[in-house]
């Protein structure tokens, strides 16, 4: 059994007694979530902040504040927070007829220690958009986006490495944990506005041997975001917890039976079609088919699940979107890729965009949601972005690949 230390009592209090089902602040199962990130925030990843350093060197958070004067990172930080999103992207995102917003941001908005360089300020925003999201009728997914020592190696993590370090660090997991008790304990008594938290992102289960670090974090997290008093009482705020990039079929007996058991915890899935070179190299027909396929296993599956991450996007030519100095598969700039198109044509400004492309990115648009929709819904990556319209649904409104009504569809039948 892998839930230890001062959860066992917890655990065997659940499966052996009645456990009265959650109430969340959002109907998951019967209502679809539809939603977007809001990428690029709390963490950022806008290229020009990287460029305008001047320091090629600096590609990721962690070097952003450890490579340059503090007071200088600190001004840009600031002055990003302040003017990235703002209380009329929400209006503007309600309006869109969406209902959620994922928020991601980094452990370090909470916890900087042991010499780690990163700038603080953070929660003040996190508090703004909780309080903005209560006024236009949006729910907030907090998203853990970020673990000490880095759970991936990405850069979206904070710090870029060869290696994720936060399953092998001392101390790094204990520190998460803290954390995600002290964002459950903070929020549990506001579950209309945020109804779920999602402990952390993509943890790097393509290493075998972080799958049982990973597994026992999710037992934690259930205690820790469903059980925030320190009593039997439960929160009525769901877990969401990520597949680890194992697929759902890997996940078939976790957390299983329900109501009687695991109430609260939904599964968490990023579905992107251009991160490997045969799936950046596939036809607009087969990118369509690809995505309509997904569905029968979101609508299968005995966890809500949620795609946490999608994209209209099906290259990866947006830039720095493989990281800082690295370039794209799709125009065979980036590792042994082959040259399959030109970047200039599908990422940038959308006013640029062929009538074909367009035509593409709303078939594309409606082939996800449609098949996301199967299982508990969706939420885009991102809302807005630096100059890459083929990934921001706010450009998608604005040139007409995405509809104003999410429900609106000029092709209902394009998954057969």
């Amino acid at each position: 059994m892998l839930i230890r230390g001062s959860l066992v009592a917890l655990a065997v209090a659940l499966v052996s007694s009645s456990v009265s089902a959650i109430s969340p602040g959002f109907p998951y199962g019967s209502q679809k979530v539809r939603g977007v990130n809001l990428g690029g925030w709390l963490p950022w990843i806008t290229p020009s902040l990287f460029d305008n350093t001047g320091n090629d060197a600096i590609v990721d958070e962690w070097s952003f504040c450890q490579l340059q004067q503090r007071n200088v990172a600190s001004n840009v930080l600031q002055s990003h927070w302040n003017t990235w999103i703002t209380q009329s992207d929400f209006a503007a995102i309600a309006a869109a007829g969406l209902n959620h917003v994922r928020l991601p941001i980094g452990y370090w908005a909470w916890d900087v220690s042991q010499g780690e360089p990163y700038i603080q300020g953070q929660l003040q925003y996190l508090d703004m958009a909780v309080e903005w999201a209560g006024q236009y009728g949006l729910k907030v997914i907090i998203d853990l986006h970020g673990a000490p020592g880095s759970q991936n190696g990405f850069d979206n993590s904070g710090q870029r490495l060869d290696y994720p370090g936060w399953h092998t660090q001392s101390g790094a997991v204990a520190r998460t944990n803290a954390i995600i008790k002290t964002i459950a304990n903070g929020y549990a008594g506001n579950p209309s506005v945020v109804p779920i938290i999602s402990p952390l992102n993509e943890p790097a289960g393509f290493y075998d041997e972080m799958m049982g670090t990973i597994k026992q974090y999710w037992y934690d997290s259930f205690g820790n975001i469903r059980y925030p008093y320190g009593t039997s009482q439960q929160s009525d705020t769901v877990v969401l917890i990520h597949d680890a990039f194992k697929g759902l079929s890997y996940w078939n007996d976790f957390m299983t039976g329900g109501d009687q058991a695991w109430p609260g915890v939904a599964m968490d899935v990023h579905i992107y079609q251009m991160f490997t070179l045969d799936q950046v190299a596939y036809s607009d027909d087969q990118h369509i088919s690809a995505a309509c396929s997904q569905g029968g296993a979101l609508s299968s599956f005995h966890l809500w699940t949620i795609v946490g991450e999608w994209t209209p996007a099906a290259t990866d030519c947006a830039k720095y979107l493989n990281g800082r100095g690295r370039g794209a598969r799709y125009d065979g700039t980036y590792g042994g890729a082959k040259y399959t198109g030109n970047c200039a044509a599908k990422t940038g400004n959308g006013a640029n965009f062929s009538p074909d492309y367009k035509t593409f990115l709303r078939k594309y648009w409606e082939a996800q949601t449609i098949a996301f929709e199967q299982g508990a819904g969706w939420i885009q990556w991102t809302w807005k972005a630096e100059n890459a319209d083929d990934w921001s649904y706010q450009a998608g409104l604005k040139y007409g690949w995405i509809p104003q009504n999410p429900s609106d569809r000029q092709y209902p039948g394009i998954c057969g």
